[in-house]
């Protein structure tokens, strides 16, 4: 299955993307949202699922986080392995990717829902929810007005066996609003019994 990156010059080459990043960190604001976020759920292990150059990976495994990286697209995962040879990345497809392993927390973090490859959005949520441990959280943060939106969604993580827990507008914990044009929404896997 393909990947709606491809389709788009501007994400084609690692060292543009990590460019904006690095102007931003240079510009004194924080690059980091993604992983303070992550962090206050305590995880021992993240699957950053669409993890593109590894920033919040990286960051992750800084802060003594077991992380594995997941994204198709080759020049983007070649970057991440790059910058940071010592983790475990895989290049392969969220709708159908086995790692073998649950994770504490499964993140997809940079708008992941709307670069997966158009009708994949389902079967990626599914499969990403299989790698979440019991009582582990899927968080997922992507821009809104797409036809893949927070209902679906939802529907897509509840088909799957996950609750939803919580949904904020931004990274950093802004309170959650319908017209909010951004979402990032936690779920969580049922606790074994």
């Amino acid at each position: 299955m393909g990947s709606r990156w491809g389709s788009d010059e501007r994400f084609a080459k690692g060292d543009d993307y990590d460019a904006a990043w690095r102007a931003l960190a240079a510009a004194g604001k924080s690059i980091h949202g993604e992983a303070d976020f992550v962090c206050g759920f305590e995880p021992g292990s993240v699957l950053d699922a669409g993890c593109g150059t590894g920033r919040v990976a990286i960051e992750l495994a800084a802060r003594g986080i077991d992380v594995v990286g997941v994204d198709l697209d080759p020049a983007m995962i070649g970057h991440a392995r790059v910058k940071a040879p010592d983790l475990r990345w895989i290049e392969d497809d969220l709708a159908t990717v086995d790692v073998g392993r649950q994770f504490d927390v499964v993140v997809m973090a940079g708008n992941v829902m709307i670069f997966v490859a158009p009708q994949t959005e389902v079967a990626v949520v599914a499969n990403l929810a299989r790698h979440v441990a019991p009582g582990g959280h899927l968080i997922a943060g992507f821009q809104l007005g797409r036809s893949f939106g927070v209902v679906a969604y939802d529907a897509a993580a509840a088909d799957a066996g996950l609750e939803r827990v919580d949904r904020f507008s931004t990274w950093d914990g802004a309170e959650w609003t319908d017209d909010a044009g951004y979402a990032v929404s936690v779920h969580r896997a049922p606790v074994a019994p």
